[in-house]
Order: C-alpha cells, then sequence, then structure tokens
C-alpha cells in the first residue's frame, strides 16, 4: 500500500507473525470469545498493523479496538482504514489535522461472479469496461475501488454507500480511479459536506488487486 499513498500517510503491512501476534485488552474485549479462527486471525493481523502505523506517526501505542459495525475505533485525532484477504493485511493512517479520510482495499485476483458483477457493476461502468485493455481484472479492480471510496465516505457521514451510489471510472494509463457520489445520496447525507467525489490509485500485482484513496481538507 505504501506506493498508493502519500508521505503523510503511515502504512503497515502484516508479516508471518502479524497474523498471531498479540492483542491489547480493549481489542480482545471487541473481538470477543466467540471469533472463528479465520476472523481471529484477521482481526489481529489487522490491530497489529494498525498499531504499528499509529508508532510511525510518533503516536503512542494505542488500542484500536471495533464498534458495533466492525469498523475500527481510531485513537481522537486520527483518521485510518484497515483492510485484509486471503493472507494479506494492512493498516494506514494519518493525522486528521493533515486529512480527513483514508481508505484502502486488497482483493485477491478473483472473477466476479455474475451475480456479483451485476451487484458491483452499473451499467455505464460495464460498458466502460468493455473498452479497457484485456489482461487486468477490472471488474474486480472496481469492486475494490468501491469498497475503498466507501472506507472513505462512511467514517464522515455514518450512512451506508451502496455499489450503485458510486459512479467509478478507472484510467490504465495513470493507475487511478475516480468516483463520483449520486446526488440522491449526497442530497441524503446526514452531515454537512459530505464528499461528492473521490479520487484514489489502485495497482494490479501477480495475485493482488490494491486500491487506496485519500480525501484532503477544503
Amino acid at each position: 500500500m505504501r506506493d498508493l499513498l502519500p508521505p503523510i500517510v503511515a502504512v503497515a503491512v502484516a508479516g508471518p507473525a502479524d497474523w498471531s501476534g498479540e492483542l491489547l485488552p480493549a481489542e480482545r474485549a471487541a473481538l470477543g470469545d466467540r471469533a472463528v479462527p479465520s476472523r481471529r486471525r484477521d482481526f489481529t493481523a489487522g490491530r497489529v498493523c494498525a498499531r504499528r502505523a499509529l508508532t510511525a506517526l510518533d503516536l503512542p501505542v494505542t488500542p484500536v479496538p471495533a464498534a458495533t459495525d466492525r469498523a475500527p475505533v481510531w485513537p481522537a485525532g486520527v483518521v485510518g482504514a484497515i483492510t485484509h484477504t486471503d493472507g494479506y493485511c494492512a493498516a494506514a493512517v494519518a493525522h486528521a489535522a493533515d486529512l480527513r479520510a483514508v481508505g484502502i482495499d486488497a482483493e485477491r485476483h478473483r472473477r466476479l461472479s455474475e451475480g456479483v458483477r451485476r451487484k458491483v457493476c452499473r451499467p455505464d461502468e460495464e460498458a466502460d469496461l468493455a473498452r479497457l485493455p484485456s489482461g487486468p481484472p477490472w471488474p474486480t479492480v472496481l469492486f475494490s475501488a468501491k469498497e475503498t471510496v466507501y472506507k472513505v465516505w462512511y467514517p464522515l457521514v455514518g450512512t451506508w454507500l451502496g455499489f450503485p451510489d458510486a459512479r467509478v471510472t478507472l484510467d490504465p494509463d495513470s493507475g487511478t480511479f475516480h468516483a463520483e457520489i449520486a446526488p440522491a445520496r449526497l442530497a441524503a447525507a446526514p452531515v454537512p459536506d459530505p464528499p461528492s467525489s473521490v479520487t484514489g490509485r489502485f495497482a494490479v500485482d501477480d495475485d493482488l488487486v490494491r486500491t487506496a484513496a485519500v480525501l484532503a481538507h477544503r
């Protein structure tokens, strides 16, 4: 993720030991005793990475528990995001004084099922994808970009953002994406100045799709 984000964002990517690392008491309480092993591994790696990223901002070691909706609860004055997928986990954080929001997502190369693709891709986006060069898993890149957009939107607005609510275009030449939020969703936002657009970057590696975006202060 480091290559997709500006220097003011601290990034940590999980190593082999991080998936079974130590949780702080508040993090253990947020995870609970009934979490299945896969959930426990993902949660643990995410929190280890989050704390390592926080220390890279010269902040003290601080727990990163989860809210009832499973979103990370960052320390005051911090914005950030966590992503994990099949053996990959990363966290990215920044000072809230520097950025309004940070979003990241990672997905393994997988062909989206037709049912999932219909939910993720709007008809105009499908038309765009058909014009892109063959090779990369463009629907998966689009899916990941929308996940990143949601991680930017939700901490600021606090409401759901469905796949059709963000119109995403991909630029393979620059490795960037741009999302425009549906006017109806903006009108219904319960906060002033919701983000009307999000621009980010993407990378397609051997078996991993990564996306990231930041939202600057106006």
